[in-house]
């Protein structure tokens, strides 16, 4: 049998097309190792800087997973009950994000919120009621609109922004409002985003906001905590 050294001297009198050929078709002639033979190729390591889960660091929730877990209201039986109005108060707690409408110290509405988006916007503490107002209008947020009532820039603040020319301030709807301080802070209905949002009031779904608003009075306690 002749070995691989006199194939090799024997190929060199061939031309260089057929030599090509006979590599391609019997690469072991040469010493490369069979194909049925060669060992895989291990998969690249997974780089460090590769993306990782939207988790975020700390253990913070995202914004999606809050709107998940931020369940809707519900009005129990103890809501009819037609005590005097010294036994209604309301609860809110800002780190679960609701509100409570208690009666004779029962829980008769429990409603989802989104209060203050800053820490200290909302702000804790024993309040009141001071004023009720179905159709309340902010003073400070809102938008520049033109004669014909087109909004011409949304979401800007009164004391911040400059008004166009040709435009007047409108201030936000802020329907069903129960007031808590004299700088403005209160109840009413608003977007909820499933996280705190608002520029300190304590924004309600709709529904809520209406019941809990035809249930109390001015002077109704209201507790704001953790």
């Amino acid at each position: 049998m002749q070995d691989d050294s006199y194939l090799f001297h024997s190929m060199k009198r061939l031309p260089s097309f057929l030599i090509l050929g006979i590599v391609c078709l019997f690469p072991w002639s040469l010493g490369a190792e069979p194909l049925s033979s060669a060992r895989p190729v291990p998969p690249s390591p997974v780089s460090s800087s590769s993306p990782k889960s939207n988790v975020n660091k700390g253990g913070m929730k995202s914004a999606g997973e809050l709107i998940a877990k931020q369940q809707p209201g519900k009005i129990y039986p103890q809501f009819q009950d037609h005590s005097a109005p010294e036994a209604l108060a309301i609860l809110v707690s800002l780190s679960k994000q609701r509100a409570y409408l208690l009666v004779n110290g029962q829980v008769a509405l429990d409603t989802p919120i989104s209060s203050g988006k800053r820490n200290g916007w909302t702000h804790k503490g024993e309040f009141t009621i001071l004023e009720k107002d179905p159709d309340h209008h902010s003073t400070l947020y809102g938008d520049f609109v033109n004669g014909e009532g087109k909004v011409v820039r949304s979401g800007i603040s009164s004391k911040l922004d400059a008004a166009p020319s040709g435009t007047r301030f409108h201030g936000a709807s802020m329907k069903y409002f129960m007031r808590l301080t004299p700088e403005g802070i209160g109840m009413h209905v608003g977007i909820l985003p499933g996280y705190p949002a608002s520029h300190g009031c304590i924004r309600l779904p709709l529904e809520m906001a209406q019941a809990i608003y035809n249930k109390v009075s001015v002077n109704t306690p209201v507790t704001v905590t953790d």
